[in-house]
């Protein structure tokens, strides 16, 4: 049973590996959506992710003996190194198994803390059920990331810090993976008060508890698909399930679009990296009908390798209309091109990138077409530039953005 005591113990257990997580005042995301919202930090974690506090309770309560068989886990990344660095505590050899998706910084932090890692399947399911499979091959001890009540236990710690923080807390908002975070969380906010809210959030694209939630029975998605990484699971826990019915007062699903466009307002308002897993709560935040309540959003992690942060950038200064490609038709004569530059230039432009072609129509007198990426402020000074294009006869004609 999640019982109030079994929280108190583990929430006193997890400050033996934890860092203190203080409650992050956001002035910017509280003037977006006219509340008063709070981050939990805890990508700030030694491990990079809150996953350390199920797995080191969890560890903590298990006997000798069965620590000494060994430990085994399958993760899409923050529980791995979860398990790795509380095994190493604990001095006992851990496996993990990881999906061949996960970014390489889990792979190589959780080999770090000196787990072996077996890479397997393309989802957190498929590596799952090869850990089981090497659990009963080898006689290992079996950590469940997500359906553990235990494990939950210790992640519901969180609940207990925001609570001694903020006493006032109205809504809570927790990203969902399997759900293990969220029925820690959840179960502790309502022995705590029962009247406040709490809002689980979903990729759009692994929303495997909403639709079980709307079934009234645990249901497994055909497919999961997002960029969401350490979310991306298509079954929720069986064990907890019945506490996320009983706890669990909403879920949101977030669009991964949205998750972009979060990560560069994390980066440029508040100068923190997380990943965009632990983003779902921030990007839920829009989707709130709610005004003058007191919000904390879990950011659950903050472990992205610097290939998926390159890209977010790229794709989120894109949505924000800071970067665009525009296509325009020129005679294929001595100094359009330059004349076209002297536009954009004039209306404080900036070209990062060109694409000539010649060949887009049979006679080249008459049109050529240039592809032209600019960087600017935004969609109203984006609008400035094409307008001025347009003044001077180019037709422009804006194009899927490739950088």
């Amino acid at each position: 049973m999640l019982t109030l005591e079994k929280f108190e113990e583990a929430s006193e257990k997890v400050k033996e590996v934890t860092l203190e997580t203080k409650l992050v005042y956001s002035n910017y995301l509280s003037e977006q959506t006219g509340n008063k919202v709070y981050l939990k930090p805890e990508n700030m974690q030694f491990t990079g992710a809150y996953k350390v506090r199920g797995s080191y309770y969890k560890i903590s309560t298990l006997s000798e003996e069965e620590r000494e068989k060994g430990l085994i886990t399958a993760s899409a990344g923050n529980h791995a190194q979860g398990v790795a660095y509380a095994a190493k505590c604990y001095g006992c050899k851990a496996t993990i198994v990881m999906p061949t998706t996960t970014p390489l910084i889990k792979v190589n932090r959780t080999k770090s803390y000196g787990a072996e890692v077996v890479l397997y399947g393309d989802v957190y399911d498929e590596a799952c059920a090869k850990a089981y499979e090497l659990a009963d091959q080898n006689g290992y001890t079996f950590i469940h990331p997500f359906d553990d009540l235990t494990v939950a236990t210790g992640q519901g710690s969180i609940a207990m810090e925001i609570f001694k923080e903020l006493p006032l807390v109205e809504y809570i908002l927790v990203p969902i993976g399997g759900g293990g975070l969220v029925t820690g969380v959840a179960t502790l906010a309502k022995l705590l008060n029962p009247n406040i809210k709490v809002i689980g959030v979903e990729p759009a694209g692994a929303s495997c508890l909403k639709a079980s939630l709307e079934a009234g029975k645990v249901m497994t998605l055909g497919n999961v698909n997002t960029i969401a990484d350490g979310t991306a699971v298509k079954t929720p826990g069986e064990k907890i399930f019945p506490y996320l019915k009983q706890n669990l007062d909403d879920i949101i699903t977030v669009e991964d679009d949205e998750l972009i466009v979060s990560f560069l307002d994390m980066v440029e308002n508040h100068k923190m990296i997380v990943e965009n897993s632990g983003l779902l709560a921030v990007a839920a935040l829009k989707h709130l009908n709610v005004k003058d309540k007191r919000i904390v959003s879990i950011l659950s992690g903050g472990n992205m390798d610097v290939i998926t942060m390159s890209s977010v950038v790229q794709q989120g200064l894109i949505f924000r209309d800071r970067i665009f490609t525009v296509s325009v038709l020129l005679p294929d004569k001595p100094g359009e091109l330059t004349k076209v530059a002297d536009t954009i230039a004039r209306q404080q432009g900036n070209v990062i990138k060109l694409e000539h072609n010649q060949f887009v129509s049979t006679n080249r007198n008459a049109a050529v077409e240039l592809r032209i990426t600019l960087e600017c402020f935004g969609t109203e000074h984006k609008r400035q530039i094409i307008d001025a294009l347009e003044t001077n006869g180019y037709k422009p004609k804006v194009v899927r953005a490739n950088l």
